[in-house]
């Protein structure tokens, strides 16, 4: 059981690193994390492998910006389908709760929003890597906290809403890249984001209500996310 707590703690790891925008190519870590999902029972493979290998670094980085800038899929929990701002507030003020509750930080060199997925990805590093250090010391009372603090995150958050980012995603993909979709690197890695988070619910036996893209609008738009109220962005008279 450790082992496979620590398995689980690398995918984790591995998967917040590589939603970031990259400075090293995670493609390199990729052959290591799918032998990590097979050894956890999960059957992954990477569609049109050979294609993606042959990115380089800037090559992957032009890929991060096109999949994930502007006009690319949402990386947010809270622009998906939230009824007002209001909401997407008690929403990351909840995740900021977990956070703090184990003592997990937002910062660093790459700093992201609480709910970025590379963000909640890492906090579920960090449960993973308390429940195995738990485990590892005979602290029974203390793992089953992290298991139940992981049940509760995947319920209301992460498991949430991974599926509705694959779909967003594949949606821009295929606009932009037609028959070649399968050949963007981030679709491939979001999908193995998703099949691993599904594995967890279902190992966790969570219980999720199920939303499609179709059925989602984005989250109304929230000023204090943008640059709308500086001076800077006041048209020139």
């Amino acid at each position: 059981m450790i082992e496979q707590t620590i398995q689980r703690a690398q995918v984790y790891y591995f998967l917040s690193h590589a939603f970031l925008y990259p400075q090293t190519s995670w493609l390199e870590q990729l052959p290591d994390a799918l032998r990590i999902f097979q050894e956890l029972g999960m059957q992954c493979e990477i569609n049109a492998a050979n294609a993606i290998e042959d990115y380089d670094l800037p090559a992957l980085q032009t890929q991060h910006r096109l999949a994930f800038g502007l006009t690319g899929s949402q990386c947010y929990e809270t622009e998906f389908g939230l009824p007002h701002e209001f909401r997407q507030s008690q929403e990351l003020a909840d995740i900021a709760g977990f956070y703090q509750a184990f003592g997990f930080r937002v910062g660093g060199q790459q700093r992201e929003r609480p709910d970025h997925l590379a963000t909640e990805m890492e906090f579920m590093y960090l449960l993973a890597l308390k429940e195995t250090y738990a485990l590892e010391n005979g602290l029974i009372e203390q793992a089953e906290i992290c298991q139940q603090a992981q049940r509760t995150f995947l319920r209301d958050h992460l498991a949430r809403w991974v599926h509705l980012f694959y779909a967003s995603l594949r949606q821009s993909s295929q606009t932009r890249m037609g028959a070649h979709v399968n050949e963007n690197p981030y679709l491939e890695l979001a999908r193995l984001a998703h099949e691993f988070i599904m594995a967890e619910v279902l190992r966790l036996g969570i219980q999720l209500e199920g939303n499609s893209l179709p059925d989602m609008k984005p989250t109304p738009f929230n000023p204090d996310f943008s640059c709308a109220g500086c001076a800077a962005a006041e048209p020139v008279q």
